[in-house]
């Protein structure tokens, strides 16, 4: 059975680590079952490629940072390379999340 996101399961491999702010973990708590396990496949699917452009873009008013849509949904990141983790800034709701990085 092929994987939600499109890789199947036996050629998916985790190459980042994925930390969650206090910020995004407080957001996920609060969202529903339907829209917390939407993002947590798109948080798994980042993992094995936190660039790829089929999924996430540049943010272009903060340097070193991407986002990547799910439906009204943005979750704001940032790629340390030198220690292979990926560090989720935020999840927001898409009429707030661009105010809020301005912060």
């Amino acid at each position: 059975m092929p994987y939600p996101g499109g890789v199947p399961e036996w050629q998916a491999v985790v190459k980042y680590r994925t930390v969650l702010s206090a910020k995004a973990i407080k957001i996920l708590d609060r969202l529903d079952r339907k829209i917390d396990k939407r993002i947590q496949v798109r948080l798994e699917e980042l993992a094995v490629n936190p660039s790829d452009p089929r999924i996430s873009k540049k943010l272009e008013t903060v340097a070193g940072r991407r986002y990547s849509r799910m439906g009204d949904w943005r979750i704001v990141y940032e790629i340390a390379e030198d220690s292979g983790t990926l560090l989720v800034i935020t999840i927001q709701h898409r009429s707030r999340v661009y105010q809020e990085i301005k912060k």
